[in-house]
């Protein structure tokens, strides 16, 4: 049991939780963002990202600290806070990605974390293997092998108070990740990495991220928290977090800074193509688009890393609050609208509404039914797993439309797409609360009759009698034969029943 991360409110997977760093002598709120520093090219200053943003915890490369002379004799001389400016929590990455593609100098785990601890880190990194997506399984369980070596190193290793990184590979094989993430979780180290899915992001294989990330908490215990390494973009934060991500780190906000994009909520813009900002932060509020294009290179690069950074941070409140509410999922749906991949990602997510149901708050703010994937939510599974449990009378009018007690019936109960029957004494609870469409769409329909298909499979004795409106024929076709369904008009109607 992992004693420095505690959830504290929750839906879907997505939490808010708080991290204790005890080298650090603080606690971060996830979901939380660190911006990743650059040790030779400072967009904005570590103190700034603090005063001005409200920066936590940031990242920087303790590899590359180590190979430059200056930077290692200042670090070990100063230690890692006071060579940055910044007085929060620092976590360093071991470099694995350069020592993997560009050097020809082997660094083993121990020496790098020695390094990181010498340093003043307070959450160091071992070397792994960032295995990229869709290499040959072989190749993907033999680098494997040599990461969980590397986990067995670190494990070994007096750090004191230092957290230690755990990362979690196996390319695009959904079981090596999940078994991957079973073994890191197993050992004694603090938090877990998912590496080497940038190549999905940049490719925009959201779904393949999805199923990487799923994966790999499957794996993992709800109090392992989780960094999605290489994730910043604003766009897809909400995605990531429903999936359980707690920790995240952005060179996007300098790195297309330098390239003239502008971030949003909705993906990436170049600043050339740009008449309007549609955004109120302080540099977009203050400024035009051709301001900015007027401005030098590196007062315009450092304009833009604000605002990307403004845009993520603000994205990461409205998750937050998201999270408060209850209605995470109606977020990641907006956001999964403003591009198709996205979108691919959302309906991946929801193909694991069973995993995502296990950490999902039973009771939560208002349910909107707003799309054909609403009918795959976690909580209208809920609701059908719970039918089973519902006792039925002899004699069981099932109907869309509010009717009267009748005598003809023991008892009415409603119908509602996508969630189905329930009794009129939990009309009032969460989330048969919801709010839907007035004109339902097929999948909510099916998803109704589905759960009509439970109710009925759950009472062999009861007589069920269902009246509905002009519901798709494939969601008719899920009615089981015993049930007798009869047009709305059939069953006479003097007032109308309670929801």
């Amino acid at each position: 049991m992992r004693d420095h991360f505690e959830s504290r409110d929750a839906d879907a997977a997505g939490r808010i939780g708080r991290l204790e760093i005890p080298r650090a002598d603080r606690t971060v709120e996830t979901p939380a963002l660190m911006p990743v520093i650059n040790p030779n090219r400072l967009t904005i200053e570590p103190a700034r990202l603090a005063a001005e943003f409200g920066v936590e915890i940031l990242i920087t490369n303790a590899y590359i600290i180590r190979e430059t002379e200056s930077l290692r004799e200042q670090a070990l001389d100063e230690g890692l806070h006071e060579m940055l400016g910044f007085d929060g929590a620092i976590m360093t990455d071991s470099g694995s990605f350069q020592l993997s593609e560009y050097s020809d100098v082997e660094v083993t785990t121990a020496e790098i974390i020695e390094f990181q601890h010498a340093i003043g880190s307070d959450i160091g990194t071992p070397v792994d293997i960032p295995t990229p997506p869709d290499v040959s399984r072989e190749q993907a369980e033999s680098e494997l092998a040599t990461t969980q070596q590397a986990l067995a190193d670190a494990e070994g290793l007096d750090v004191d108070e230092m957290l230690l990184n755990a990362p979690v590979q196996g390319s695009t094989y959904p079981d090596l990740r999940e078994d991957a993430a079973t073994h890191a979780a197993e050992t004694d180290l603090d938090v877990f990495p998912i590496g080497a899915v940038v190549p999905l992001m940049n490719s925009y294989r959201y779904d393949d991220m999805v199923e990487t990330v799923a994966a790999a908490k499957r794996g993992l215990g709800a109090d392992c928290p989780v960094h999605l390494f290489g994730a910043g973009h604003p766009m897809m934060l909400a995605l990531a977090v429903a999936l359980g991500c707690d920790l995240f780190d952005s060179a996007a906000y300098a790195l297309y800074a330098r390239g003239g994009r502008y971030l949003t909520v909705a993906g990436t813009q170049q600043l050339d193509e740009l008449d309007y900002f549609p955004c109120s932060c302080p540099i977009c509020g203050e400024r035009t688009p051709a301001d900015l294009r007027n401005e030098d290179d590196e007062t315009q690069t450092r304009l833009l890393a604000e605002h990307n950074l403004h845009v993520t941070f603000e994205e990461l409140r409205r998750i937050k609050q998201a999270i408060r509410s209850g209605n995470l999922l109606e977020l990641v749906e907006r956001r999964a609208r403003g591009h198709p991949a996205m979108y691919d990602g959302y309906r991946a997510l929801l193909d694991h509404a069973d995993q995502l149901e296990a950490e999902d708050p039973v009771s939560k703010g208002t349910f909107f039914a707003t799309s054909a994937e609403s009918a795959r939510r976690p909580e209208v599974r809920r609701h059908h797993d719970r039918l089973n449990r519902l006792s039925t009378p002899d004699r069981l009018l099932l109907t869309e439309s509010g009717v009267p007690d009748t005598d003809a019936y023991d008892a009415v109960w409603r119908v509602k797409p996508p969630f189905g029957p329930f009794p009129r004494a939990l009309a009032e609870s969460y989330p048969l609360t919801a709010t839907v469409p007035d004109r339902t769409d097929r999948a909510a329909e099916c998803a109704a009759a589905e759960g009509v298909r439970t109710l009925v499979a759950a009472n062999p004795e009861t007589a069920f009698t269902l009246t509905v409106a002009a519901w798709h024929p494939d969601a008719k076709k899920r009615i089981p034969d015993r049930v007798s369904v009869e047009p709305l008009s059939a069953i006479h109607q003097s007032g109308s029943a309670e929801d």
